[in-house]
């Protein structure tokens, strides 16, 4: 079990062994699935910036919401780039081994996350009011 953990973490971190895994795809699939993967880490960037925004600049909110506010959504960042390598190491070996594509539940946790994250924030400054 331990062999098979550290060859998964070998192939996120060489994508040389990633390529002498089954055959070589059209290399649009590929192309596309590099786009995705910045797509992935722009909206990781995106989760990042607003967690330290909301930190900075979000000083009417109430502490506790604000820090846990800003924590969620480094985290959720965090986690947003980390799944970028994960999908795409997992969509270029589905499609070299001519597998169907891999199924994720990262989006709807990704967007219950942000859709949760947005009402406290926006409950929090409709019940804190002017200050």
């Amino acid at each position: 079990m331990a062999a098979r953990a550290w060859s998964t973490v070998l192939m996120y971190l060489s994508p040389r062994r990633v390529q002498r895994e089954g055959t070589t795809p059209d290399y649009r699939f590929s192309l596309a699935n590099e786009r995705t993967f910045l797509a992935w880490v722009r909206t990781g960037l995106a989760l990042l910036a607003g967690g330290i925004a909301v930190d900075q600049f979000l000083t009417d909110l109430p502490a506790g919401v604000r820090v846990t506010v800003a924590v969620a959504l480094l985290a959720t960042g965090a986690l947003c780039a980390v799944h970028a390598v994960r999908h795409w190491v997992r969509c270029e070996l589905a499609m070299r081994r001519e597998r169907d594509l891999p199924v994720s539940r990262f989006p709807l946790l990704l967007g219950l996350t942000a859709g949760t994250l947005g009402t406290a924030v926006a409950i929090a400054i409709v019940v804190g009011g002017p200050r």
